[in-house]
C-alpha cells in the first residue's frame, strides 16, 4: 500500500490514506497516535489553538520524544483527566480551562486568562462546572486569582471589558454594585444590558466595538438606548475600552456624578491610581 501510494506515512508508526495537506482534525490524530496514550491539552482540547501548534497531554511517568509543531505536556493522573471517548481524545473540557489560565496567569496575563475563560463559558462549559473541577483539584498556581476569575465570570461579567470596568471603576471606587446580564425588551427585541443600576435607572454599556463597525451595528446601539430612555426611563451611559484601561479614575467619578444626581448618597472611594 505504501508502493502503490495508497498510505503515507505522517510519522513513523502514523499513516493517512493521501498524499496533501493534513487537516488539523488528522494533525491532531497523527499527534495523539504517535505518542499513544495521549490527549490533546489546553487550547487544543477546546478548540482555540492557534492552528501551527498542537498541545499534547502524555502521563507525567512517560518520557517521550518531541514531535514536529507539537508541544507535550506531562501530566499526573492522565487517565483521571481524559475523556477518552472524544474524538480524538482529550483532555476534560473544565480541566483544559484551568490548565490554559495558569499559563496565562504564569505570563503575568490577567486580561487573556479572563478572555480564554469567558470564550469557553461561551462555548463550551460555564463557571459553575469550572468553579467545581478547580475545588476538586489539589495544589493549583493562582489558585485565588483563577477563583475571583470565575465568581466574576459567574456575576455576569463576560468580557475582558466588562471584567476591567467590574474591577477598576465599580469595585475600585466604592460605586454601587450593578447588575450584570439584566434582559430588556425596551428596544423591542430582546437584549442584555451589561450593567444596570437598577435603582438609579442608569444602565452603562461596555462598548468594545472600533471604528470599523458598520454603520448598522452603531444604528441598533442608538436604537437600543432610546428604547430604554423611552421605554423604562433608564439614562444609558456608554464606556469604551479607554475609559476603562487607562481613564478609570475619570470614568468612576462621571459614573459617580450621574448616580448622585439620580439619588445616590454613597462617597466616592480613591483608588491607588487617582491623581
Amino acid at each position: 500500500m505504501l508502493r502503490r501510494h495508497e498510505l503515507v506515512q505522517a510519522l513513523p508508526g502514523v499513516y493517512v490514506n493521501h498524499n496533501g495537506p493534513l487537516t488539523l482534525q488528522q494533525r491532531e490524530w497523527v499527534a495523539v497516535l504517535a505518542r499513544w496514550p495521549a490527549a490533546l491539552a489546553r487550547e487544543s482540547a477546546l478548540g482555540l489553538a492557534p492552528r501551527g501548534v498542537i498541545h499534547l497531554a502524555v502521563d507525567r511517568d512517560r518520557q517521550v520524544g518531541r514531535l514536529p509543531g507539537v508541544e507535550i505536556h506531562r501530566v499526573a493522573g492522565l487517565d483521571r483527566r481524559v475523556d477518552w471517548r472524544t474524538a480524538p481524545p482529550r483532555i476534560r473540557v473544565d480541566d483544559a480551562v484551568i490548565d490554559t489560565m495558569i499559563v496565562r496567569l504564569d505570563a503575568d496575563d490577567t486580561a487573556g486568562a479572563f478572555a480564554l475563560l469567558a470564550e469557553a463559558c461561551f462555548r463550551r462549559t460555564n463557571a459553575e462546572r469550572v468553579a467545581r473541577a478547580l475545588a476538586a483539584r489539589g495544589r493549583v498556581r493562582h489558585r485565588r486569582l483563577i477563583t475571583e476569575l470565575v465568581e466574576d465570570r459567574r456575576t455576569g461579567a463576560c468580557s475582558v471589558l466588562e471584567r476591567g470596568y467590574l474591577q477598576r471603576v465599580e469595585r475600585a471606587h466604592g460605586l454601587p454594585r450593578g447588575e450584570r446580564q439584566v434582559r430588556s425588551s425596551a428596544s423591542g427585541r430582546s437584549t442584555s444590558r451589561d450593567v444596570t443600576y437598577e435603582e438609579f435607572g442608569l444602565v452603562v454599556e461596555l462598548d468594545g466595538s472600533t471604528h470599523f463597525e458598520s454603520y448598522a451595528a452603531r444604528d441598533a446601539d442608538a436604537h437600543r438606548d432610546l428604547g430604554e430612555l423611552a421605554q423604562a426611563g433608564a439614562l444609558t451611559a456608554r464606556v469604551t475600552y479607554g475609559l476603562v484601561f487607562g481613564g478609570q479614575c475619570a470614568t468612576a467619578r462621571s459614573i459617580a456624578a450621574i448616580l448622585r444626581r439620580l439619588g445616590w448618597i454613597g462617597e466616592l472611594d480613591r483608588c491607588p491610581r487617582c491623581p
